[in-house]
């Protein structure tokens, strides 16, 4: 017993595959056996101990090797095992305790002993565990016929048994009552064990069905030998030792390596599968068979009596009689339960029909040749045809020829694949309609008795919806033009060569168009305007490049055209891009109609070419460097891209580099301009002006650093110290007896901006000691972002605190008028454009005498800008304008020469007279232009 429990212990899963070793030894020992019982074992004492207790040590090592197994199984057959291992321990105890007689005692067994009961003891636990091996009916009539059919097999087998055997065992012959129920016992309970095996062999679970085989197979053959026992013949010449044992202890070794057997490894792919399905026919057919089979062996056992001419046993006779009644009893419940059945499959056909032909999808079933046998009726409506008219047509004649192969490839695929790998799949494709046109259809299909089922929808509209789904994505929402993302990959597959035609790469250019004026359209017109200017742009664009070429909008008022396939030529592909660009720019320069109104812009397109390995981001940015420079130009222009244009950036963004730290590093000064009277001279007061000198010594003015100071917090920043440092030298002024009122230029977004409140202001005067009425911010760049209103309240509280408020820009656009109409103004700064022509053009001379008109009617003061030469001064003068300032009297002033003009007492003015609106005025005392020159007392490269 050792040898085998230590080699089942090795087996580490349940149910898992067992190796060759542990099959090998169970071979070796049960053939030794055999050959041993077969020669006596070579005497007759050994021969008594292996017939004993031989026997009893294998059915404790399949005792012990079932309860192994169970210690580590989880699955629901455990129970199972346990039986079988109490079924083993009987029988291990009933042949220890035939040895004990026969080989211990030396004495002969009794003829009703205790090992009688243990040998009888070994079957039920064994039936019961193969009632728990088998797999349960589930319903009532399942288990009635479960019953019947072991019954059929117990009273065939019960018939013949005691047609040969049974009846001459059952006779009186003198022996006690007990002692014949005890023979007939044995008998019985392995005819009971027979019909159970032969009944649930068909029935037996689908887990582990290696395991459950071998142990019906051991238990068949156990009970196999309790049969040629039983035998009158075999059982008056039996002694222990002899070939029958070996029958026992084969199936006593089978029992205890049956928990230990897995399904096959190794096996072929769909093997496993495809065999259940195989086997399935014959094993149902069997399972059928097995009650009739039963009942004709009964019948054929009485006709045999009969014919023999023995006299029936009245055993055999009641026997027969009720296998007859269980088999009518079961042909009724099976008729029953096949009218059930069939009532509820024609219930659920009618259901499944209903749900069919209800069905939106259209259900097709195609022959293996692709010929349809079935359509739903929901085709009419898919499709619109007649389903009839469908069926019998081969199914490709319906799909699109372009689609064709696809889906017969796919098809083909699919049905080379396993169905258990892939029990379906899924076709897309188009189908004709009735009125020729296509539909798109997805399909899933699904295999059918050699053929295929078709599960088709019409999904159409979710195609069209996909497809502008993906328009949408790569084209502009406003305009419909291909968008920057679809703009650049057009830019690269020209670039890589992979359009039709395009040839060489640097034949590919790239205008970048950008609508001069249209920010005044949304500020005029307004915004929806705006739109439609930009619809109608886009559609000029559209008709004016060439066919091949891809123009788009890249966002706001900014479009690119890609011009691909001009000359190789340098100078002749830049006069055939240069005269595309040109009709591009005439056609977008064209007044628009919007809105019953004619507004006009003007385009500024940059032209870049596409240069041996250039990226199309490259290419795209110096489209966009050169449009710059055309804006740069006067607006309205074309330009060509040149390397210099990239150096200008990196100047720039060198410049921007250095300006981050210059605040921190102290490099920026402040410079002030005298403001001065026109009739007396007299300072009134100084604007303060910014200065950056580098540290490479390098004076940079407003109009040259503040290009590059377009970052929101860098220009805070600037304006924050400028204020701080004009505040801080006027109270130190003030303080020295010179309190002269200092001006500050704020664009209307610093003035707005949170992080300069008004109470910052006045805590700014209140540390520095200023009067507030000292302080004069000019407020310039109305941004049309900034609410009028809130504009108002702001300046409206500094007006109540004292500070003076300046309009600068005055004459220029319409926004200061509507400015002047409602915000505290307290000086108006005539915008330098006035101030320059207003000698020469008469025009211009009566705007700003009307301007100046309208400041001395509100009582405003007013300063002209610019005022460079003599004559200037006499002409506003003239004009009743009250104060100027520029080179006629003094450009920017370091502080130390700022107070020295101011100990002066002011500038002189000139004396004279010029001709103004055809009467001559003369100039007397007027200083030359090196004198008035010499008033500029820093020098500052112009701006």
């Amino acid at each position: 017993m050792s040898a085998p429990g230590a080699v089942l212990s090795r087996a580490s899963v349940p149910g898992g595959r067992t190796g060759l070793l542990p099959q090998l030894l169970m071979a070796v020992l049960c053939a030794g056996y055999a050959v041993g019982s077969a020669f006596g074992w070579g005497s007759p004492e050994l021969a008594l101990v292996m017939g004993d207790f031989g026997l009893s040590a294998a059915a404790l090592a399949a005792a012990v090797s079932c309860l192994m197994y169970v210690r580590g199984a989880t699955d629901r057959h455990r129970p199972a095992w346990v039986l079988f291992a109490v079924s083993s321990a009987m029988v291990a105890l009933g042949n220890g305790i035939w040895g004990w007689y026969e080989v211990v005692l030396r004495e002969p067994v009794p003829r009703t002993s205790i090992a009688d009961f243990c040998f009888l003891l070994f079957a039920p636990p064994a039936i019961i565990g193969l009632l728990v091996l088998a797999k349960r009916p589930v319903t009532r009539a399942g288990w009635v016929c479960l019953g019947l059919d072991a019954w059929l097999i117990a009273g065939s087998l019960l018939t013949l048994s005691w047609t040969l055997a049974l009846a001459q065992t059952a006779l009186w012959d003198g022996r006690s009552t007990a002692r014949i129920a005890l023979s007939l016992a044995y008998p019985l309970l392995d005819i009971l064990l027979v019909s159970m095996v032969l009944a649930l062999h068909f029935r037996r679970s689908s887990a582990n069905r290696a395991a459950v085989n071998t142990a019906i197979a051991s238990l068949a053959l156990t009970v196999l030998c309790d049969a040629l026992f039983t035998s009158p013949l075999l059982r008056e010449h039996y002694t222990s030792g002899q070939i029958l044992d070996a029958g026992w202890f084969a199936g006593s070794m089978l029992l205890a390596y049956a928990p230990w057997v897995g399904d096959r490894e190794g096996a072929e792919p769909g093997t496993a599968e495809r065999r259940p399905g195989q086997s399935r026919r014959v094993t149902g057919s069997l399972a059928a068979l097995t009650p009739y089979l039963a009942a004709a062996v009964c019948v054929l056992g009485i006709l045999y009596n009969v014919i023999d001419g023995r006299k029936s046993d009245r055993v055999v006779l009641l026997t027969g009689c009720m296998v007859v009644l269980a088999l009518v009893v079961r042909q009724g419940i099976m008729l029953l339960d096949n009218i059930a059945l069939t009532q509820e499959l024609a219930q659920k056909e009618n259901h499944f029909r209903s749900l069919v032909q209800g069905s939106s999808d259209v259900i097709m079933i195609a022959s293996p040749t692709g010929v349809l046998r079935y359509v739903s009726p929901a085709a009419k409506g898919v499709y619109g045809c007649d389903p009839e008219e469908w069926v019998g047509t081969e199914f490709a004649t319906h799909i699109h020829p372009e689609d064709l192969g696809r889906v017969v490839h796919e098809v083909r695929r699919f049905l080379a694949a396993h169905p258990a790998e892939e029990p379906a799949t899924r076709i897309e494709c188009r189908i004709r309609h009735g009125d020729g046109s296509w539909l798109n259809v997805e399909s899933s299909v699904n295999r059918h008795q050699g053929g295929l089922i078709f599960n088709s929808r019409d999904v159409t509209e979710r195609v069209r919806l996909q497809d502008q789904l993906q328009h949408n994505a790569s084209h502009d929402p406003l305009t419909d033009l291909p968008n920057r993302a679809l703009f650049t990959e057009r830019i690269r597959q020209a670039l890589g060569g992979r359009r039709a035609g395009d040839g060489d790469t640097g034949t590919t250019a790239v205008l970048f168009i950008d609508l001069d004026g249209f920010k005044a359209v949304n500020d005029t017109v307004g915004h929806q305007a705006g739109d439609e200017l930009l619809v109608q742009a886009a559609r000029r664009l559209q008709d004016s490049v060439r066919a091949g070429d891809t123009a788009a909008r890249l966002g706001g008022d900014e479009f690119a055209a890609l011009i691909c396939g001009t000359s190789a030529d340098r100078h002749l592909r830049e006069y055939q891009v240069h005269e595309v660009a040109d009709r591009l720019r005439a056609a977008l320069s064209e007044p628009y109609r919007v809105d019953g109104t004619e507004v006009r812009v003007a385009a500024s397109i940059g032209v870049a070419f596409a240069d041996p390995g250039v990226s199309p981001g490259e290419l795209l940015r110096n489209a966009d460097l050169a449009m710059y420079r055309a804006k740069q130009a006067g607006k309205g222009r074309v330009e060509m891209y040149a390397p210099a244009m990239q150096a200008e950036v990196v100047r720039r963004a060198e410049l921007a580099g250095r300006l981050r730290t210059a605040l921190r590093d102290g490099e920026f000064a402040l410079l002030h301009q005298p403001v001065v009277d026109l009739g007396t001279g007299e300072v009134t007061a100084v604007e303060a002006q910014a200065r950056w000198r580098s540290a490479q010594g390098i004076l940079f003015t407003p109009a040259e650093f503040l290009r590059v100071a377009e970052d929101t917090d860098r220009t805070a920043q600037l304006a924050r110290w400028l204020l701080e440092e004009a505040v801080r030298q006027a109270a130190l002024r003030h303080a020295a007896g010179r309190p002269v009122p200092v001006a500050v230029r704020l664009s209307t977004r610093r003035l707005m901006h949170r992080e300069l409140p008004t109470k910052d202001i006045e805590a700014l005067l209140d540390r520095h000691g200023l009067p507030p009425d000292s302080l004069v911010l000019q407020v310039a760049d109305q941004d049309p972002r900034i609410s009028l209103d809130e504009l108002e309240r702001r300046l409206t509280a500094l007006s109540r605190l004292g500070v003076r408020i300046a309009l600068e820009g005055f004459g220029s656009g319409y926004a200061p008028m509507d400015a002047l109409r409602r915000l505290p103004v307290d000086v108006l700064k005539l915008d330098r454009g006035l101030t320059e022509g207003v000698v020469e053009s008469p025009r211009l001379r009566k705007i700003t005498a009307g301007l100046l008109g309208i400041a001395e009617d509100l009582g405003i003061g007013s300063v002209a800008e610019g005022v460079d030469r003599p004559e200037q001064v006499l002409a506003l003068r003239e004009m009743r304008c009250t104060h100027g300032q520029g080179m006629a009297f003094s450009g920017p002033l370091d502080e130390h020469r700022l107070r020295s003009s101011l100990t002066r007492g002011g500038y002189p003015v000139p004396a004279g007279s010029i001709a103004l609106n055809g009467a001559r005025l003369s100039v007397r005392g007027t200083r030359t232009a090196d004198e008035l020159r010499s008033n500029n007392e820093t020098p500052v490269p112009p701006a």
